[in-house]
């Protein structure tokens, strides 16, 4: 037993008054997000856009993953609790934010950031914006694992860490395979975007991002404890259930069928040029030929 790592890190870098106070997680939060607002700048950059527009972007971003991921902790893993005392939901401070709530939000902040500024598309910036949400996820799951929750099981691997603010057993160190798996997912989408000479099909890498991501997910959950009581009950945890929709949705982003989808399109990107999306209504095509007539 002595043989495995412990782990006993307080949360806290500086505490300041009463709840508050400057905390690992929150630092590996803001890390991830810094790094996704250099990465994007960088993207915005190589491709002509406005640069100056990363800022508010990030402001978008960061409300949508907080203000998702504690709806969807409060929704799907304890919501007698929050609903019997409604400002309980805004304690963020005691902790509660659900990863696929985060990325719920994160969706929603970049379409209704689309339409506001109209010379992005949804699907070209989605694109962009899943290969740093994943990168952030690998930030925060390391803010986990100093924070000492979403622990593993049990287990005797060489490489069990020993969280004593828990227990006194080995376990996976899950959050830190989590993390992994996201900062590789992430080269990889990066990758195809790269392959793709930085013009994929628009909603293909947000496709693989969603179906890569959340099946990994998907499988980490085995080796995971379950966060609430009445997930012992279940064939799949609270964590596996809501990753199945985001692959199905993945999947059908991949094989390019919401390029055949005009209505679809035109709901998302009415005010794009056929450049970026592909795609255009019948209508706008027919009156640019007579434009050029």
């Amino acid at each position: 037993m002595s043989d495995y790592f412990h782990w006993n890190i307080d949360q806290e870098i500086v505490h300041f008054i009463g709840p508050f106070g400057l905390r690992w997680y929150s630092l590996l939060f803001l890390g991830g997000f810094l790094t996704g607002f250099h990465l994007l700048g960088r993207m915005f950059e190589k491709e002509g856009k406005k640069k100056e527009l990363v800022e508010p972007l990030l402001y978008y971003l960061v409300f949508g993953t907080i203000i998702g991921a504690r709806l969807g902790h409060c929704l799907f893993y304890d919501p007698a609790y929050y609903f019997s005392s409604p400002l309980r939901i805004l304690r963020v401070w005691e902790g509660g934010l659900a990863s696929h709530g985060g990325f719920t939000g994160v969706i929603v902040a970049t379409y209704l950031f689309t339409r506001k500024f109209k010379e992005f598309s949804f699907f070209w910036l989605i694109d962009r914006v899943a290969i740093v949400s994943v990168l952030a996820g690998a930030f925060i799951r390391v803010g986990n694992f100093f924070n000492s929750e979403i622990v593993g099981t049990v287990t005797d691997v060489p490489w069990a860490v020993i969280f004593l603010k828990i227990d006194n057993l080995p376990r996976h160190p899950a959050q830190l395979y989590e993390s992994l798996g996201y900062a590789s997912i992430s080269l990889v989408l990066y990758l195809i975007y790269k392959s793709a000479n930085r013009n994929p099909i628009g909603g293909k890498i947000f496709g693989y991002a969603l179906s890569i991501s959340f099946f990994f997910r998907f499988l980490i959950e085995n080796v995971k404890i379950d966060q609430v009581a009445y997930e012992q009950n279940m064939t799949f945890n609270m964590g596996q259930w809501l990753s199945i929709p985001f692959v199905l949705i993945g999947l059908f982003l991949i094989s390019g069928f919401q390029k055949k989808m005009s209505s679809l399109n035109w709901a998302f990107d009415s005010s794009t040029p056929a450049t970026e999306t592909g795609n255009l209504p019948s209508s706008s095509k027919r009156k640019r030929k007579r434009k050029h007539k």
